[in-house]
């Protein structure tokens, strides 16, 4: 099946107001794209990005949302929120996330599940580290990682888009060869064809350090559908050669 690819940045903790003014200005400039764009911003940007990319060929969304609708989670940031701003993705998951914020599957699984409920598209995370990969455990954690999701979310689980980060090649350099990560990818679209009829259509995702010189390699896999870009999509030129590399 063809799918259109898809190119996500995610800014992670970085960014200032005049920067990303430059920074999106490049952005818009370049386009149209063959591909899907977004980026994917801290929340207190969120309201500038909306108003840098009105009527751009380029998409925006948030990095995280809470599981809850509303209520007492003090520094928690709500899907309907995001979604009364026009946000369209949301990133639920990230391996950053799991981590360092102790996120289990069951609850990236509920933040996908409220993002829905919002008309948000979760990008879900799944990803092993580099100790699971060499215990030969990768399939058996994103498949773990991957049926929370299936299960919370039932038939919609073919409105999410899912992005395959191996954590060993986040921010490190290292990357996982082409075929490594189509195996990963072969894996998932397999688990999604037996929870959905429409997972052939489903937009799976590579991230960890894509850069220019491989990212056409990587999306030229039978299921890799583009990227889930971090420290590149801070450099337009780098961003913008990834973009490309989408089509």
């Amino acid at each position: 099946m063809n799918r259109r690819k898809l190119v996500v940045g995610n800014w992670k903790m970085n960014g200032t107001r005049v920067g990303n003014v430059d920074l999106l200005g490049a952005l818009r400039e370049a386009g149209p794209y063959v591909a899907e764009v977004a980026v994917c911003a801290p929340f207190p940007y969120l309201a500038d990005v909306a108003l840098s990319l009105q009527g751009a060929d380029v998409a925006w969304g948030a990095q995280d949302c809470s599981a809850h609708e509303s209520g007492a989670y003090t520094g928690e940031v709500s899907a309907p929120m995001l979604a009364e701003y026009g946000c369209r993705y949301v990133i639920v998951g990230h391996s950053e996330r799991r981590a360092y914020h102790a996120e289990s599957d069951q609850l990236v699984a509920d933040k996908a599940k409220v993002a829905l409920a919002h008309k948000l598209t979760p990008i879900v995370c799944v990803g092993e580290t580099l100790a699971e990969r060499e215990a030969g455990q990768t399939d058996a954690v994103v498949k773990r990682q991957m049926s929370a999701v299936i299960h919370t979310l039932g038939h919609c689980i073919s409105q999410v888009v899912v992005a395959y980060e191996p954590v060993w090649a986040i921010g490190t350099g290292k990357t996982a060869t082409p075929e490594q990560a189509q195996a990963v990818h072969a894996l998932l679209r397999a688990q999604l064809k037996a929870a959905s009829e429409k997972a052939g259509e489903m937009k799976i995702l590579y991230g960890g350090s894509v850069k220019p010189d491989n990212a056409a390699t990587l999306f030229a896999q039978a299921d890799i559908d583009g990227g889930l870009i971090g420290g590149a999509s801070l450099k337009a030129a780098d961003f913008i050669a990834i973009c490309r590399a989408g089509a």
